[in-house]
Formats: structure tokens, sequence, C-alpha cells
């Protein structure tokens, strides 16, 4: 670092110290002589430059004047190597401009995911809660939830029983009545054939669960597929019992 500058002291002061062991008028010669070479052409020969060292008037001819110094008018040659000082400020702008990405960028991200997340309106049918003490025991309901319809069924205990006593039939999608109960005498499934997506018709089929008269797939009163194309059991969805006589779905 120390040599660099002293490099650069030394190169600036050549100039000046050259130019302060001239005489002002040669300076002058010096300076008018290319002008002179560049003025002459193959028709107009050159013509000796009118002013000499000597001329005790070199100066005024010149256009210097005495009271100014010399160095004021002769430019030192100046030293293009780049300062390493600006470094600090090149490395301010590179990280003032990261920082602004990066905020420029969070912000996109953020309303996008606004963008994708759910209304009020999705949230609020997102959970449903249902009074249960309208349904009497072997009667069922059909509420909307989702866009879907939710079956919900009072089962008897006859029903209880006769579908406990089938956990040991061959089932083609295997479940027990109490994998598909929170209570054994409420039933919660929705209501879409697992088939081709019909809605069956309740208290019907040869189960006397649910039927669904496109195919012909019949289910048992805890909504298991028994007869019929329909690959799987009716689906149970996501619900808790808030009280014995209220349930949220969702």
């Amino acid at each position: 670092m120390l040599s660099r500058v002293a490099r650069r002291v030394a190169v600036a002061a050549a100039p000046i110290a050259r130019a302060q062991q001239m005489p002002r008028a040669a300076v002058c010669v010096a300076r008018a002589a290319p002008a002179r070479f560049l003025s002459s052409s193959a028709s107009t020969p050159a013509t000796p430059f009118p002013i000499s060292p000597s001329d005790p008037d070199s100066e005024a001819k010149c256009g210097y004047d005495s009271t100014g110094s010399l160095e004021d008018v002769i430019i030192p040659q100046e030293d293009h190597l780049a300062d390493p000082t600006n470094r600090a400020f090149t490395y301010f702008i590179n990280g003032s401009g990261a920082v602004l990405y990066a905020s420029v960028a969070r912000a996109a991200v953020h309303k996008f995911v606004q963008y994708l997340s759910a209304s009020a309106d999705v949230l609020a049918m997102a959970s449903m809660e249902v009074d249960l003490s309208s349904i009497n025991e072997g009667m069922s309901s059909t509420v909307k939830w989702r866009g879907k319809p939710v079956f919900i069924r009072h089962r008897t205990k006859k029903e209880i029983e006769a579908a406990r006593a089938d956990d040991s039939q061959p089932l083609r999608d295997a479940e027990t009545d109490a994998d598909r109960v929170q209570k054994p005498e409420w039933v919660v499934v929705i209501g879409v054939c697992t088939h081709l997506g019909c809605v069956p018709i309740g208290g019907a089929g040869d189960w006397g669960g649910w039927f669904c008269p496109c195919h012909g797939s019949h289910y048992d009163t805890v909504g298991r597929i028994r007869k019929g194309p329909a690959p799987l059991n009716l689906e149970v969805p996501q619900y808790k019992f808030l009280s014995d006589t209220k349930v949220l779905l969702g």
C-alpha cells in the first residue's frame, strides 16, 4: 500500500520537477511546436517558430502570467490505477443491492402464499357443527359439508349387533364395526359411492344400510361395501363429539 502511494507521488511530481528546470520560453516553444508542424502542408512550407527562448517577451507572447506559478499550467500525468479504497464502497453497493433483491423476493412470496390461502368463507365451511337431538333411533339425516353429502345414522341395538356379527365375514374392504365408529349408536359417513361417485339411497339394499341404484352397490348399516362393483367402503370423515347431542365435522 505504501509503495503504491509513493509511486503515484513520484509519477505526479516528475513533470513538475522537469518543468521547474526549464525556462518558461522553452516550455512555450515545446508546447507550440506540435501546432507548427500540424499546420504545415505541402503547399505551405513550414516557417520558423517566431518566439525565441532568448526573447525577453517570450512569456507574454506565450500567454503566461508572470505572477503565477509554472506548476499551475503544467498538468501532471494521471495514474489510472484502481484505488483500493473503492473496495469498501463497492462492497456497500453490492450488499445493498442484495438486501433490496431479497426484500422484493420475500414480498412476492408472501403475496403468492396469501393468494393460495383459503378465503374466510372456505375456512368457515371447513368445520360444521351438527345437532343430533332431532335424529331418532333407527333414523338417519343428511347434511352438506364441503360440498358433499354426509350421512348421520342413529342405529338401533339390533343393527349394531348385526354389524358386529359380520366382522368375521369375508369383506372386500375389511374393517370391523368398531373401526368405523366413535360411538356404537352413531354412524357418520360421506354419502358418495366409491364406485363412480353417485349418492346412495339410505335404508335400502340387502343389508339395510345404503344402496346405490346406478350400478347396484350395497352397503351395510356401518357403510361397508357388501355387494356390487364399489371397491371400497363409504369414507368416514374427520369428526368429534362435542356432547351427547352435538358432533363437529372437520
